[in-house]
């Protein structure tokens, strides 16, 4: 299926959301160290993260070794800059979706490394910053899946 990549993610009951939404829809969560919280059990279950049985989540130390794993992907970053509309890339099951931290987004590294071409959006009204870390990945992941038949 997909492959979700959460850079350096700060909230935990943001990722808490999106390890439900990857247990649903069968994409992997891969998080990047460092993480603005620990994956203790007794944490996990507080913030609601008690789903993590139902997913499949890696941790990796670095970007770099979050693509090496999965190099075979093709790539987007999910950026409030980006070029394209979401609704407007056509995925392709394996694809991976790069997201930011929820304060500071992307690296400029990070973005480099991905074609602009593949630089995504989801449109907002003018005037506002962005929008909460996991409903932009349920809106990407719905929309990669919807466009695959949901298989």
């Amino acid at each position: 299926m997909f492959h979700i990549v959460l850079h350096e993610p700060e909230i935990p009951p943001n990722t808490g959301n999106i390890i439900r939404l990857c247990a649903n829809t069968g994409a992997a969560l891969h998080l990047i160290r460092p993480l603005g919280f620990t994956l203790d059990k007794r944490s996990l279950r507080r913030a609601g993260l008690d789903y993590g049985d139902l997913a499949t989540v890696t941790v990796h130390a670095d970007l770099g070794a979050c693509r090496a794993q999965i190099e075979a992907a093709r790539w987007f970053a999910i950026e409030t800059g980006g070029a394209t509309a979401h609704s407007d890339a056509a995925f392709e099951p394996g694809d991976a979706f790069l997201f930011g931290s929820e304060r500071a987004g992307l690296p400029a590294a990070a973005l480099a490394a991905i074609p602009s071409t593949r630089h995504l959006s989801l449109p907002m009204r003018a005037g506002n910053r962005s929008l909460n870390l996991s409903n932009a990945v349920a809106v990407v992941v719905y929309e990669a899946w919807r466009q695959c038949g949901y298989r």
